[in-house]
């Protein structure tokens, strides 16, 4: 089940939520800042903890990570960082949809039952959000996660409609 809504990410009561980080994963603005408030100092301690794989880098662009979800509602985070948007022409789709991928593996090799994203990349790294959202709906019903509930949390009408009307494009269906 995929559904579609505005909402606040760090309200919903899923297994995990998704953060879209940044490479440090050690907060940020948006939706990261967001999450780390919530969560507590705890999840950056956890963070801080994951080890770097490049000086300042502990999840590079694309790629994923767990931690505890501390104080928000969901039991679990899942870190991810989205490209930065360079007009499309620095590979910045496969990133976004590696970033898809790698998050519903995490999932399910968790076993995990609820999962939310909020619009990765969409923010202040400046994806255009109807190009992100039928990459993001295109990844997440092509996963063989059927036994997973998904949402896709929304920040304002216009990214709600870009999912909506990416989810009529792709011939998917959705729940809002």
């Amino acid at each position: 089940m995929i559904r579609v809504l505005q909402a606040d990410i760090t309200d919903l009561r899923v297994d995990a939520i998704v953060n879209a980080a940044n490479e440090s994963l050690l907060g940020g603005g948006g939706v990261d800042g967001a999450i780390h408030r919530r969560a507590g100092p705890d999840l950056l301690a956890a963070c801080r903890r994951l080890p770097e794989v490049h000086p300042g880098v502990r999840c590079p662009t694309g790629e994923a990570r767990i931690t505890g979800g501390f104080s928000l509602p969901a039991r679990f985070v899942i870190h991810t960082v989205g490209p930065v948007w360079h007009s499309g022409v620095s590979g910045e789709a496969e990133l976004l949809a590696a970033c898809y991928r790698n998050v519903l593996d995490i999932a399910h090799a968790q076993s995990l039952h609820s999962i939310a994203f909020p619009a990765i990349s969409c923010g202040v790294f400046g994806y255009p959000v109807d190009k992100a959202a039928a990459i993001a709906l295109g990844e997440i019903a092509r996963a063989e996660h059927a036994a997973l509930d998904i949402t896709i949390c929304c920040r304002g009408e216009r990214v709600l409609e870009s999912y909506r009307a990416a989810a009529v494009a792709l011939g998917i269906t959705i729940l809002t």
